[in-house]
């Protein structure tokens, strides 16, 4: 069934579509009387036929959602290259709530003002596009570029239903296996998983990681790309 992310307050009836959807409508070469799913990214989807190249009737909604069980947070610092695009289109597909693009100390992709507004909404509609691909009905957020010491500065202590895990390579000593840390007391409802760049987080990053209440977490015996990392994270948590 074709999807349209249409971000918009819906009800049953005829719907002006906004630019986007109607640029996306004839992308699909839909039709006037062919179906067609809406959904606005904060859960459910509409059911709906199209009626012109600029409008739907709106049939009817389904609370149907196809998100994990935990929300998952993934911080970031951000891979240079096209590897931030594929990692928030992936991460989108896996389930990720929220995506917070960091610069570490390592870290080759820098971005400031404009330049990181720009990237910032680009991220975002990634993200859109990944969800009506993928079935979601909630958009992931993703969050302004922040410096990674700075936004460890802001974070509030962890609730007693979140966990924190730093990614670390095999050759971090103090790291716990995955099926250690993901079988820890308690039940947990959030996830907030710090990744760092290609050249690793510095100690002192490391550091001030575990002082936020991050465990370090090994994947295993591989050392795993900036960007395979968190998706590794999320397929495991998404079949546990």
């Amino acid at each position: 069934m074709p999807r349209l992310y249409v971000p918009v307050a819906m009800q049953v009836g005829t719907l002006e579509l906004p630019a986007a959807a109607k640029r996306h409508l004839h992308v699909l070469r839909l039709r006037g009387g062919d179906a067609v799913e809406l959904f606005d990214g904060t859960g459910g989807e509409w059911q709906a036929r199209v009626l012109d190249n600029a409008r739907v009737e709106v049939l009817g909604h389904d609370a149907i959602e196809r998100e994990l069980d935990v929300r998952v947070t993934l911080a970031l610092a951000m891979p240079a290259n096209e590897r931030m695009d594929w990692l928030v289109e992936k991460a989108t597909e896996l389930g990720a709530a929220q995506l917070q693009p960091l610069q570490s100390a390592r870290s080759v992709l820098r971005l400031h003002g404009e330049r990181a507004q720009r990237r910032q909404a680009h991220w975002q509609a990634i993200a859109e596009a990944a969800c009506a691909q993928c079935g979601r009905n909630r958009v992931p957020q993703v969050l302004q570029v922040r410096e990674l010491d700075d936004w460890l500065g802001t974070l509030p202590a962890p609730r007693p239903t979140q966990a924190r895990c730093l990614l670390a390579a095999p050759a971090h000593g103090a790291a716990s296996s995955y099926a250690a840390w993901s079988a820890g007391p308690g039940a947990v409802a959030e996830v907030l998983a710090l990744s760092g760049p290609e050249g690793g987080l510095e100690a002192g990053e490391i550091a001030s990681a575990g002082a936020a209440g991050f465990a370090a977490v090994s994947l295993g015996p591989r050392v795993l790309r900036a960007e395979t990392a968190p998706l590794a994270l999320l397929a495991a948590l998404a079949v546990r």
